[in-house]
């Protein structure tokens, strides 16, 4: 098969620990994008957290996209145009902070190119801004200093507890909203229906590019979608047994180049 897409979770999957992309994975992906295959990079980050990625591959010269927010919104690289975005109902934000409050968790939101967030000193908190490079702001006033619209709102907390929570709010706001993990103390509240794979669709539709042609890598619950649906879904080796489980390949580790190792056996061979 000779592909013409891959698409690409960031955190866990194309950086290391570090958070950062590796010589060998960003040669091997221009080597891919020369020979003509389009770069995707879909993520829970907003879109300010995946730009620096987006100009290390040349996304705007090669006509990559960036899929933000879980899909949320997606940016065609090559003129700077959003040509979707999807919103939360800003309805569903007060009673999910109330809920988030009440069990004893923070939750933060992007604002232009900072987090706001509920908590600044939250270990968590200082986690995705540490991912995304993005300062942060804390709200004493969460709900009414926020300005709309916002993407996504995120919660954040001990595994355990916040997989009570998860499963609370996915009976609250059942039709509303959407929440599932992207990792294990992060919470994604989302509107209904966005995923990577919804995402997926609708660049398949602006590119002609049909599914079985394209490539789709992931190690996290929010990509077992997209994993399914690609042509060739690929788990990293760091990602939990039930997403490998929904893959047609494992590769390597993220600390071990495994993006790379993808593209060089089945694009670049």
């Amino acid at each position: 098969m000779d592909y013409k897409m891959i698409v690409l979770d960031l955190d866990g999957t194309l950086t290391n620990s570090k958070k950062e992309m590796t010589p060998r994975t960003r040669d091997a992906l221009l080597k891919a994008e020369q020979q003509g295959v389009r770069i995707v990079l879909a993520s829970g980050r907003p879109t300010y957290g995946i730009t620096a990625l987006a100009e290390e591959l040349d996304l705007k010269t090669y006509r990559g996209f960036i899929l933000a927010f879980n899909g949320g919104r997606i940016t065609d690289c090559a003129t700077g145009k959003v040509v979707f975005d999807q919103p939360l109902n800003p309805e569903v934000v007060p009673p999910l902070y109330e809920a988030v409050k009440k069990h004893g968790m923070e939750m933060l939101t992007y604002q232009d190119e900072k987090i706001a967030a509920t908590k600044k000193a939250n270990k968590y908190v200082l986690h995705e801004a540490f991912i995304n490079k993005m300062p942060i702001v804390e709200y004493t006033d969460f709900i009414h200093q926020i300005r709309y619209p916002i993407n996504k709102c995120l919660v954040v907390g001990d595994p355990a507890p916040l997989h009570e929570l998860e499963l609370q709010l996915a009976e609250t706001f059942k039709g509303v909203m959407d929440v599932y993990r992207s990792a294990g103390f992060f919470l994604e509240c989302v509107p209904p229906g966005i995923d990577k794979a919804h995402s997926l669709e609708r660049l398949f539709e602006l590119t002609g590019i049909p599914r079985e042609e394209v490539i789709a890598c992931g190690d996290g619950y929010n990509d077992q979608s997209m994993i399914r649906f690609a042509g060739l879904g690929v788990a990293m080796a760091n990602a939990p047994k039930d997403i490998q489980d929904s893959a047609d390949y494992i590769t390597y580790s993220n600390e071990e180049d495994g993006v790379a190792h993808v593209v060089e056996k089945f694009i670049l061979k």
